[in-house]
């Protein structure tokens, strides 16, 4: 749980310098939000005078620190990283993904944290929750399921699969009466609006609890290690317990489960360079719990996994009672039909699925599009305020449904630059931006793709506040213009009808170049940071 007892530190002048705003052209602002009062420089083309930013939005920023200051303390937070286990395996030695202690270097970080609004902070803690309960609302109406996705099953095969499972498991009996969720749901703060805007939710693989918290406890230690010689507070980063919150789910589901003999079993991809993430809940759940993690991919669960008559599975000596996916979210998982019998085949047990099939559609991009529908998401929250928190943090969300929603497509080929094109993908790096829009929608109209609008989702564009970050990789400190990700990590656990767990456990702050558009750190876009909080 994050505590967030320690008062944050006035408005802080490090977010972009100190003074009145300035603005260089007359502009009338419409954000409705409480940003801090700062020295900014926005720059907007010569239309701009409107309530709303445009897209050619710009704003300029001091760093945390001076880059003098920076760059002294550049070896100590290598250290620190290296001896507190913040790695990853290095990409030139082969080894690095296959045995653990190999060709290891640290993971990309920032070199302090980022500025980041407190009650947009406090808001993202108190909707996840609710997001847990919806997630599994939506999980148990497999009809709505079924019937959200039947477009997208037409127009994209891996979605379909994963739906043919879903209904091959409703066929024979659903034999799993535990359901376990490690979530994590991602915002960025939006400058047009002023609001704290969903990006997406996370409900399979949600990475990087393990080092999330470890980068925090480095900002902490490099805010004390600087001491007088900035104003920086390390009360002002708030405590951050993923992974301890993952294990404890984890564990609770397992002893729910009733065989303190059996174990966990992790699905990974081969080659993982990020497995020390990963190492880190199953070091927690040994330590701590007493409960055995084995780590096998898709493809060793094949060739070694058997399904009993009691509707148990084991894989060489080992009963499994929970199957936790750190794979299984990209087509690129399922090289061959052994992989998709592998995930049949545990999906079809009465193990703990993390995430069971059904949670893994509930989280998809078509899901959320769907939520986001005009009383949709009143289906499945019954509380009208907390449907009311829900929707205040949905961006735009379109489908090419009907014929209003096809009145987009016009608007998003006109400005391109306002949008984002999603398909139904995970794991970074599969997002549509700016032009490469305006081509892609031109080509689904024209007929002269193999895809189809049903295999995407359209989305509101988010623009964040622009702050300058020092980030470190492979050693090198760069001084790189930024915006920032948070992801909030929630925990739940359900035994048929009784709500066990449904808690906050901690945070993910991903910050990457505010020129770039996609975010994924292990994809290379962007590194780990942890939130310095700022009062509005």
């Amino acid at each position: 749980m994050i505590n967030l007892s320690n008062p944050c530190p006035p408005v802080a002048a490090f977010l972009y310098g100190k003074g009145a705003p300035v603005i260089s052209s007359p502009l009338r602002v419409g954000c409705t939000g409480h940003f801090p009062s700062t020295t900014v420089t926005v720059s907007v083309n010569s239309e701009a005078y409107m309530e709303v930013f445009r897209s050619d939005l710009s704003i300029e920023s001091t760093g945390i620190v001076p880059q003098e200051l920076a760059e002294q303390i550049v070896p100590e937070a290598l250290a620190w990283a290296s001896l507190h286990g913040i790695l990853m395996g290095d990409k030139a030695v082969e080894s690095s993904g296959k045995i653990p202690g190999t060709g290891l270097v640290h993971a990309p970080v920032s070199l302090l944290p980022s500025p980041f609004l407190e009650s947009h902070f406090k808001q993202a803690i108190e909707l996840a929750p609710l997001f847990n309960m919806l997630v599994d609302e939506v999980s148990k109406n497999d009809e709505f399921l079924q019937k959200s996705l039947s477009r997208t099953k037409g127009a994209d095969r891996f979605t379909a699969r994963l739906l043919d499972i879903h209904s091959l498991i409703l066929q024979e009996g659903i034999k799993q009466e535990i359901y376990l969720g490690l979530h994590r749901s991602d915002y960025m703060a939006d400058l047009r609006t002023g609001n704290l805007l969903q990006v997406e939710i996370n409900t399979i693989s949600s990475s990087f609890a393990g080092l999330g918290s470890r980068v925090t406890g480095l900002h902490r230690y490099m805010v004390n290690c600087i001491g007088q010689r900035s104003d920086l507070d390390s009360k002002a980063i708030p405590e951050n317990e993923a992974a301890d919150g993952f294990a404890k789910a984890i564990a609770t589901a397992f002893k729910e489960w009733g065989n303190p003999q059996a174990v966990v079993l992790m699905v990974v991809q081969p080659g993982e360079r990020n497995m020390y993430d990963q190492y880190w809940l199953s070091t927690k759940l040994q330590e701590k719990y007493g409960i055995h993690v084995i780590r096998r991919t898709l493809a060793e669960v094949y060739k070694s996994a058997k399904l009993h008559e009691d509707n148990t599975f084991s894989i060489g000596k080992h009963t499994i009672a929970v199957v936790y996916y750190r794979a299984g979210y990209d087509p690129k998982d399922y090289p061959s039909e052994d992989e998709w019998s592998a995930r049949t085949l545990m999906e079809k047990s009465n193990a703990i699925k993390c995430p069971s099939i059904s949670y893994h559609l509930a989280g998809t991009k078509k899901i959320q599009q769907e939520l986001a529908k005009p009383g949709v998401l009143e289906r499945f929250v019954k509380k009208a305020d907390d449907a009311e928190k829900l929707r205040r943090c949905f961006a735009g969300l379109w489908g090419f449904d009907n014929n209003e929603e096809l009145q987009v497509i016009e608007d998003a080929i006109a400005n391109p630059d306002d949008f984002v094109l999603k398909p139904q993908r995970e794991g970074g790096g599969n997002n549509i931006y700016g032009e490469n829009i305006k081509s892609k929608l031109e080509e689904l109209k024209e007929g002269k793709t193999a895809d189809s609008f049903d295999a995407y989702i359209l989305m509101q564009r988010i623009f964040p506040p622009i702050h300058t970050t020092y980030f470190v990789r492979n050693g090198e400190p760069i001084t790189q213009k930024s915006v920032s990700e948070l992801g909030i990590f929630s925990t739940f656990v359900r035994k048929n009808n009784e709500v066990i767990v449904n808690e906050q456990v901690g945070y993910l702050l991903r910050t990457k170049a505010s020129d770039t558009n996609e975010g994924g750190v292990a994809t290379g876009f962007a590194v780990l940071d942890s939130v310095y909080l700022i009062e509005d």
